[in-house]
């Protein structure tokens, strides 16, 4: 089909309406096709080739162009725009170059527009980094020059169309039963979770997933810099998203004060989707540390690293605060971690569950509940939990099923 017959109708269309005002895509969509009849009646194309002409139209005009159809693949995981014509992609768990191309930088800058206009967040020289995301909620980076140095970068990560489930990340073999269904127990309790793990281990899937075991009488407060998290089935939900700061520097509002904001919104569980700097981490084990309970991510590269990654932002939040207290408040705030990883396969896996048992005097230490064993490819149970106990017993849970809890008394 030639590109040039593409890029006439698509401006003929543009001119055609007042996109300052609301119009719906049907609209949109029956003028392409009355203009691709037209066309046809004055030029032979077949019914296939004019489906495919009022299709790529209507994406260039509406949606995002040729990237549509990668957005549209339910394979694709993730998509990485380096240029208009380095254009990459994460499909069925593998990495390869995209079969497709962009016309041109401009194109590529009207797509980006378009993306962020969506959220009313605004990317431009002055302000050349921003996070968005798509209608589907989908999350996307976009990097322009002159910080991208070979043009303008774009990262697409999508989601499902349906919430992951418990019963999809068993279906993937991510964790198995028994792990479940202490997840379940250690989730109802009210036990604080830290679902850890490096890039594109599937940290935020396996969070939503985890929102299955949240009581639905619970009122729930979820924070995220871009919203990402798809949970269902929780009547009292509120949702909060950061804001970037504007053109002047005013007004941002950051992860760390929507997190103080939500402690006075009579939250019964706030969960974070993910905590990235200092302040975050301040105001997140302020509140696990005050009676609040809940959950969020963080990128790490083991459950130890999660604990060194922790301190860190601590200490870099809390300007003067000792290593020592440092430890203590994140032993006091936090019951488990959680570890997802990728196997050299591309599967996402669970790891490792670990219990936080407190401060010693080489630091903190953890107590390894589940373990993922290589030999065996399988989550391999290593010790029963003990500090949680109490916990447990108050919600009216009992472990003994699950573990041989005399033995390790």
């Amino acid at each position: 089909m030639d590109d040039s017959l593409k890029k006439s109708l698509a401006e003929h269309i543009i001119n055609k309406f007042d996109f300052s005002r609301d119009i719906s895509d049907d609209e949109i969509l029956m003028s392409i096709e009355d203009a691709v009849l037209n066309y046809g009646n004055e030029n032979y194309i077949s019914i296939d080739e004019k489906n495919e002409l009022t299709s790529e139209i209507f994406n260039s005009v509406r949606r995002l162009g040729p990237l549509q159809k990668l957005i549209d693949d339910p394979l694709v995981n993730e998509i990485m725009v380096n240029g208009p014509d380095d254009i990459f992609w994460e499909r069925d768990g593998k990495l390869s170059r995209a079969p497709i191309s962009l016309e041109s930088e401009e194109q590529l800058e009207n797509i980006i527009q378009q993306i962020v206009a969506e959220v009313n967040r605004s990317v431009n020289e002055a302000t050349p980094i921003v996070d968005a995301r798509l209608l589907d909620g989908s999350r996307v980076n976009v990097v322009l020059p002159p910080i991208a140095l070979n043009g303008a970068v774009v990262t697409i990560r999508k989601f499902p169309k349906e919430p992951m489930s418990i019963k999809r990340l068993l279906s993937y073999g991510t964790l198995d039963e028994e792990t479940c269904e202490f997840l379940k127990i250690i989730m109802e309790s009210g036990c604080n979770i830290i679902v850890s793990g490096g890039t594109s281990s599937g940290k935020t899937s396996f969070l939503n997933a985890l929102s299955e075991y949240i009581p639905k009488k619970q009122r729930v407060i979820v924070m995220e810099d871009s919203a990402e998290l798809q949970l269902t089935g929780i009547p009292n939900l509120v949702r909060l998203e950061t804001r970037n700061a504007n053109l002047e520097g005013m007004g941002e509002i950051g992860i760390a004060d929507l997190i103080k904001s939500s402690l006075r919104m009579r939250p019964d569980r706030i969960i974070v989707g993910e905590v990235r700097d200092g302040a975050a981490v301040v105001n997140l084990l302020n509140a696990f540390n005050t009676g609040h309970y809940g959950e969020s991510t963080i990128h790490s590269n083991s459950a130890e690293d999660t604990i060194s990654r922790l301190e860190t932002l601590l200490l870099t939040g809390a300007d003067g605060m000792p290593l020592a207290a440092a430890e203590r408040q994140i032993a006091s705030a936090i019951d488990f971690i959680v570890y997802l990883g990728r196997l050299p396969d591309g599967r996402r896996k669970l790891l490792e569950i670990s219990e936080i048992e407190g401060v010693k005097n080489d630091g903190i230490e953890m107590r390894k509940i589940y373990e993922y064993s290589d030999c065996e490819e399988r989550l391999v149970k290593r010790n029963a939990p003990k500090r949680c106990l109490p916990k447990v017993e108050r919600a009216g849970f009992d472990l003994s099923g699950l573990f041989d809890l005399q033995k390790e008394q």
